[in-house]
């Protein structure tokens, strides 16, 4: 058994067995076949259509009366008026696409013994190694993030016996260039979309490097023909500079890159690779325990995890999602997207798009507290550029000030409802975007820093926020009109309403949150003010006949044609906010938890997750562990890790290990909870380098459910108090010191 491996004794048969390699821009799915390998290659910003702004003018004409409709309670109507005039243009955002792939064909016996197949997430190589003909066969790749290539290298035990043939491929249009015996380059163009035309050129290419035997072309496929060992290197690339900016030039770049890499020796690669991966790899490490059930394949082991013992399949989840949030979100590149970087369809579900009405944040949940601080950069940048795009769909279709972001946006930040009426015309994805990373912000070291660089951005949120809420009629309350309660249909025949719960709770997140920045600021009276006029006005969360929190102002929960619904949009003030918790509002948290009960644990792969920090939240870790064993098992994960929605979406995986880390500890303003979620079944156990909101990181060590061993350091002037249950511990720590303690010392 070996720590942080997935391994398997059978080739991937589907994409959702292959391993996925990635550098945060290139991406690649290594499938295994002894016979043939398949490499499916993705480029972070290679996607559909090119820049369009899909305002409608028509909308604001419109807006006031679809209000009236809604308030008058004529749902279907306003719904209906919604989808004809108030909805984007195009109503579909553009998709993410695959680049092509690599393939390399081996000419040796198809019969083989001793197969095995790993993904090292310590290392970051996938491997396959086999013996066919009485010779070992051993394979490697990955994807630096130093050289900015992907090197894939095989060899075998006895000289001379790589044979191969090696060809690439795209379902895009294109054409296959040959630069001599080694160099092949498949060059094309994306597609168009929704009416939005191709703007996109990419280029993939390839250099062999044999070491004995030669290379040869011919009709499209280089031969490699008795070789002690070969060595591809690969890259991608478009045109794309900036959502509003195609002017690259792909072939140029490729060529750079693969030319600089030739010209390293592929061990110098591998090492400097790994330190790079390992910089921010092993800032985290995570035990659970383990059994012997950890000796067994990967594949087996998710198929066995909901009856029996084994711990440390949790904590290799945990590690998974750290690995892949590493390979799909680096400065410099994209934010993970639906599927993080990988996707081999022309035609991915959902576009493999950014949904802001959970998944997207949902995907950066883990990063902050997993100590993958730089990780969280593609997002920051997204949002700077959405305040862009979303300043134009602001004005032309609510006549307001700032930015808006509804329920998706795509690589040329897209802002405008998409989709339909009832699932679109959600009007607070930027307004939570930027609470979210507001929040982020106070797990780094440098907060200070990450807020003043988002001011401008939040701010001109808030903005919009304030021209668009509306009071209620008969009440005091300001609420949002027209809006929704994510993808959820109430029991009037629609998903159109005015002030859905999640909404008013992402609204007081985010100006609470923005507050105390404007004023540190400075200068800044005039949004104070306008913060302190709208707070004391948003709908507080209400509890139900049925003892359960509303999901909407009025008490429709038992009422919807759909009880069990993924979303959980109105426990959002239970996780990932503050707002309701077991202490301070127990009443909230006891309708909450009575709301997740009629809900019911099951969903999709997203939506379990979202469940499991809900129940770590209200200190349940025995209920947390029934819903991880709901996750971790072949119907929501496939046998590569990988989420099942079903289909794949890489949100699950970060959700889910968020939980889990939400279950061991919970940080708050001025407070640590040590364990406050801990299963029976996982009674030892330590975490190092857990990243605390306040700048703090963590190493704890557990024996029979308590605190053994604590040490935290801080990287700014703390106060916090340090609680195990009902036990608390006052700590005052100045910047870059230290606290360790033994457990029963410190809470007796």
């Amino acid at each position: 058994m070996t720590d942080n491996l997935l391994w398997y004794d059978a080739p991937a048969r589907s994409w959702t067995d292959a391993l996925p390699l990635g550098n945060g821009r290139l991406g690649a799915m290594v499938f295994g076949g002894p016979a043939s390998e398949r490499l499916q290659i993705n480029e972070s910003t290679f996607w559909a259509g090119g820049p369009y702004r899909p305002v409608n003018p028509d909308a604001h004409g419109h807006l006031e009366r679809v209000r009236e409709l809604i308030f008058a309670g004529h749902y279907v109507e306003a719904e209906a008026m919604a989808e004809e005039h108030l909805m984007a243009r195009p109503i579909k955002q553009m998709s993410y696409q695959p680049i092509g792939n690599l393939h390399v064909d081996l000419l040796h016996s198809q019969s083989v013994t001793n197969y095995r197949r790993t993904l090292d997430l310590d290392t970051a190589v996938a491997t396959t190694s086999y013996i066919a003909d009485g010779t070992t066969f051993f394979r490697e790749a990955f994807i630096s993030a130093v050289d900015g290539v992907l090197l894939f290298r095989l060899s075998a035990d006895r000289p001379h016996s790589v044979k191969c043939r090696i060809s690439l491929g795209s379902p895009q249009q294109g054409r296959l260039i040959a630069g001599n015996a080694s160099q092949l380059t498949f060059c094309g163009t994306g597609k168009a979309e929704w009416g939005i035309a191709a703007a996109l050129r990419f280029a993939f290419g390839i250099r062999v490097i044999n070491n004995g035997g030669t290379l040869s072309f011919s009709d499209g496929v280089i031969s490699g023909d008795d070789a002690d060992e070969l060595l591809i290197l690969l890259d991608a690339a478009t045109s794309f500079r900036r959502y509003d900016d195609v002017s690259g030039d792909p072939d140029g770049t490729i060529a750079a890159r693969l030319s600089k890499a030739s010209a390293r020796s592929p061990e110098l690669m591998r090492r400097d690779h790994m330190a790079e991966h390992q910089r921010l790899f092993r800032a985290f490490a995570i035990d659970l325990g383990s059994t012997s059930a950890a000796n067994e394949t990967t594949d087996r082991r998710i198929a066995g995890f909901g009856g029996r013992h084994d711990p440390a399949l949790a904590a290799l989840y945990v590690q998974f999602a750290r690995y892949l949030m590493i390979a799909s979100s680096r400065p410099g590149t994209q934010p993970a997207n639906l599927q993080g970087i990988w996707n081999e369809e022309t035609d991915p579900p959902w576009g493999s798009k950014y949904t802001t009405n959970i998944n997207l944040q949902m995907n950066y949940w883990l990063p902050a507290p997993a100590n993958l601080p730089e990780c969280i950069e593609p997002l920051v940048e997204m949002a700077q550029e959405l305040a862009e795009t979303g300043r134009e769909t602001a004005q032309v279709h609510y006549h307001a000030r700032g930015w808006v972001m509804h329920h998706n946006t795509d690589l040329w930040r897209a802002t405008g409802p998409i989709d339909g009426a009832k699932w679109g015309l959600w009007p607070t994805g930027g307004a939570w975007l930027m609470a979210q990373l507001l929040d982020i912000a106070d797990y780094l070291d440098d907060a200070d820093s990450l807020r003043r660089r988002l001011f401008p951005v939040a701010k001109a949120a808030a903005e919009f926020v304030f021209d668009v809420l509306v009071p209620l009629p008969g009440t005091k309350y300001l609420v949002t009109n027209p809006s929704l309660s994510p993808e959820n249909v109430h029991p009037h025949g629609a998903s159109l309403c005015a002030g859905p719960a999640m909404d008013s709770q992402i609204i007081r997140d985010f100006l609470s949150l923005l507050r105390p920045l404007a004023v540190s600021i400075g200068g800044e009276d005039g949004l104070v003010a306008e913060i302190d006029r709208v707070l004391p006005h948003l709908p507080s969360d209400r509890i139900g006949a049925a003892g359960h929190l509303q999901e909407w102002l009025e008490d429709w929960d038992l009422q919807v044609p759909e009880i069990h619904h993924r979303h959980v949009s109105h426990l959002y003030g239970l996780y990932p906010s503050w707002q309701i918790d077991m202490d301070n509002t127990p009443d909230l948290a006891a309708a909450a938890r009575r709301s997740l009960e009629i809900r019911g644990d099951d969903a999709t792969g997203w939506g379990i997750g979202w469940r499991i920090n809900l129940w770590a939240r209200l200190r349940d870790g025995d209920h947390a562990l029934d819903v991880i064993k709901l996750l971790i098992s072949p119907e929501r994960t496939y046998a590569n890790l990988f989420d099942a929605h079903p289909p794949f979406q890489i949100d699950g995986n970060f959700g889910g290990a968020a939980g889990i880390l939400e279950m061991l500890v919970q940080s708050r303003a001025g407070e640590i909870h040590l364990l406050p979620a801990l299963p029976k079944a996982w009674p030892r156990g330590s975490v190092r380098g857990l990243r605390l909101r306040g700048g703090m990181l963590l190493d704890l060590d557990w024996e029979n459910g308590r605190p053994m061993k604590i040490r935290l350091t801080a990287s700014r002037d703390v106060s916090t108090v340090l609680r195990f249950g009902g036990r608390r511990h006052k700590i005052e720590l100045p910047a870059g010191e230290s606290f360790g303690g033994d457990g029963g010392t410190v809470f007796g």
